[in-house]
């Protein structure tokens, strides 16, 4: 590429954190190889759509956003549109058909050679696909621009999925589990963390199946009291936790570390034995609720999320109705609802008793009106105590309001803080005393 003038190219990363990495990684390489990097689509000579395709209207968000970016090749800024991720991966054959547009397809596996493909584009005219076996993991030698605000970033610490649910398409888009290297880990920890960083949110299909698969079997335990060991790390959150890998002494770690946000991410899917049952998952209704009564008596001020599924194949009335009592029983602080979505090349897409899409959006509405009351007198118990609030900017609604998130509240998936009264830097860490709530907002002041 001549050095005179460098082409810009703008990334729209859609879906879930992990996706998010693979596409800092991508723009590392990219910035690495003398493009320019820009947010403005209609300034960029190249346009990158990281997709997803976990579920339907995943793919369709996916597909929406390709076709929309397609329209600036119409004008003479772009001359490419690649499409790289999940969705090429799953779909490649198909999307090449429906997809004249795009003119790259990238999969899982290829990205970090993402600025090569580039280069063997260049002079051909005919649309070229890279999706090979999703078997690739990066390491702290790729280079990453991370996207995300300067004080906060995802930490991948695996890769893939061994856990074979019978609704999930994951193993097949992205392998089976591989940990990175611990050191490895650490190592980007300390560079993140030199860079600004102060909360380090840890990712991966499973974070409790890390380790299993090295020398040694480093446990997760292990790579937590190694990132608390590192200065400038103030937040150490957990994210997206199996319930049947969550130990006693994973407990005790986060129950004893206060690095540690008093947080964890438990996706449990469902209650109902029957249901657990089809969906593959190894976790009972008596182990979960044994496992949420112990984490609530160890660490009684936890903040626990999990998510859920409604509509899955053979869900009866009275299994559903078993759901609502528990979520009403376990109180949780966090709740993600997701309808049941038909995959195809799943187990669960070949079983009888699929569930209309009538009654599904019926189980979720009721279930998100059940957890939007609940969540709202759990926050009202806050109000009068103090909380560690990370500051990001000013609200949307008024610059006359900072706002920012609690140690109990996860990136872009969980709820704000807003702060009434008090000063700070984004990125300060500051404890503030809550006066306020709603539903899934808390409002409170500096406190010295």
């Amino acid at each position: 590429m001549s050095n005179a003038v460098k082409e810009k190219i703008s990334m729209v990363s859609l879906g879930c954190p992990k996706n998010l990495v693979d596409a800092e990684v991508m723009l590392g390489c990219l910035a690495n190889n003398s493009y320019e990097i820009t947010t403005d689509e209609r300034e960029a000579d190249i346009i990158i759509v990281n997709t997803c395709s976990f579920i339907k209207e995943a793919k369709q968000e996916s597909i929406d956003t390709i076709l929309d970016l397609a329209d600036r090749k119409h004008d003479a800024k772009c001359k490419l549109l690649i499409v790289t991720g999940c969705l090429p991966q799953r779909y490649q054959e198909e999307l090449a058909t429906e997809l004249p547009e795009v003119d790259i397809f990238v999969g899982t596996g290829d990205y970090p050679r993402i600025a090569e493909i580039i280069a063997e584009k260049r002079g051909r005219e005919e649309q070229i696909r890279y999706v090979g076996d999703p078997n690739f993991i990066y390491d702290e030698s790729l280079p990453r621009l991370k996207s995300s605000p300067s004080y906060t970033a995802y930490l991948k610490i695996a890769e893939g999925c061994s856990n074979c649910c019978s609704y999930c398409v994951i193993p097949s888009l992205r392998g089976a589990f591989r940990s990175r290297q611990l050191e490895e880990l650490l190592r980007e920890a300390r560079e993140l963390a030199a860079g600004g960083v102060k909360e380090l949110n840890l990712i991966a299909q499973d974070i409790t199946a890390y380790g299993r698969d090295l020398p040694g079997r480093p446990t997760l335990e292990t790579l937590i009291e190694g990132l608390a060991a590192i200065d400038g790390v103030r937040w150490i959150r957990l994210l997206y936790a199996y319930p049947d890998g969550i130990t006693n002494s994973l407990i005790e770690t986060i129950k004893n570390e206060p690095k540690v946000c008093k947080y964890l991410d438990l996706p449990i899917q469902h209650i109902s034995d029957p249901v657990l049952k089809r969906m593959n998952r190894r976790s009972g209704e008596a182990e979960i609720r044994a496992l949420v009564a112990k984490l609530k008596e160890e660490i009684p001020d936890i903040a626990l999320r999990t998510s859920l599924i409604v509509g899955f194949p053979g869900e009866t009335d009275e299994d559903f109705r078993t759901l609502v009592h528990f979520v009403e029983e376990a109180q949780f602080d966090r709740l993600g609802v997701f309808c049941y979505s038909r995959e195809e090349g799943t187990p669960a897409a070949e079983m009888a008793d699929q569930v209309s899409e009538r009654v599904k959006r019926e189980r979720h509405k009721k279930l998100m009106r059940t957890q939007a009351r609940l969540s709202f007198k759990r926050n009202r118990r806050l109000i009068d105590t103090v909380e560690e609030v990370v500051v990001e900017g000013y609200s949307e609604e008024t610059e006359l309001l900072l706002k920012g998130r609690s140690s109990r509240q996860a990136p872009d998936i969980d709820g704000q803080v807003y702060i009434t009264a008090g000063t700070a830097n984004v990125g300060d860490i500051v404890r503030l005393r809550i006066t306020d709530s709603s539903d899934y907002d808390l409002i409170g002041e500096i406190v010295s």
